[in-house]
């Protein structure tokens, strides 16, 4: 039986894929170099009539080749780190809503995309899509939202996770449709440590919270699903997500 995918599994493979590809291969390929190099320089040393320049020439470019991918992707790779690390920060809270009679599932292919986190449980079905953002040193880590533009700190983020939200709810909503649950299904965006200020989600049509304040508003919400109509929801679900994983 294959195994459901782990919180933050899709950046894991990029950050696998990127570092092999764009930071791996080119220290290898210096490396290797390098010692051409130096087996060159030995054999010119001990007068075994070797020619080092052109090793030596191409040692040093693939040295540079190296150091310019390295400084072009680290910035890339700290921000899949950072982003890997939240969903699975989020994944540890979200947990608790096992307790609750939800049913929990971590980055669910969505296409050419995934959906960080779905719960489906009696008080609804959610999807939660989760920005973790870069602490600054010193101040004040507050997010806003006006007029469907989120800003962290007065600055506008470069992706809209509104719209990222609104399109996850959609899809499961249609997949949840195609199987027979014709069932609303609430967007959700989740900054971990940074405090929201407050905005009329209503009327935005998503909630965007601190991932420890979204207990409380589940629990706002009325039962709209029984037991099994849940177990059922989550069947189609578990077996949409390993059908993907087998492909």
């Amino acid at each position: 039986m294959s195994l459901l995918r782990a919180p933050g599994q899709s950046l894991t493979e990029e950050l696998d894929d990127l570092v092999y590809d764009h930071l791996l291969s080119p220290v290898l390929l210096a490396l290797f170099m390098i010692a051409i190099a130096v087996q060159e320089w030995w054999r010119y040393v001990s007068n075994a009539k070797p020619s080092p320049w052109l090793f030596s020439g191409v040692a040093v470019l693939a040295c540079l080749y190296a150091v310019f991918k390295v400084l072009r992707n680290r910035k890339r790779i700290r921000q899949i780190k950072l982003g890997r690390d939240g969903e699975r920060a989020v994944a540890q809270y979200l947990e608790w809503f096992r307790s609750s009679g939800f049913f929990v599932f971590h980055d669910v292919p969505n296409g050419d995309a995934n959906v960080d986190h779905v719960l489906i449980g009696p008080r609804g079905v959610f999807t939660i899509e989760t920005k973790t953002l870069s602490k600054p040193r010193r101040g004040d880590c507050k997010v806003s939202v006006q007029d469907g533009v989120v800003r962290a700190n007065g600055l506008v983020l470069d992706r809209n996770p509104i719209v990222q939200a609104k399109a996850q709810a959609g899809w499961l909503r249609h997949f949840l449709a195609e199987s027979q649950f014709n069932v609303p299904v609430w967007p959700v965006v989740v900054f971990p440590g940074w405090f929201v200020e407050p905005f009329d989600m209503k009327a935005a049509g998503v909630w965007v919270l601190e991932v420890k304040a979204l207990s409380k508003f589940i629990e706002r919400e009325p039962e709209r699903h029984s037991r099994d109509e849940v177990k059922a929801m989550a069947s189609a679900l578990r077996s949409y997500v390993r059908a993907q994983l087998d492909k």
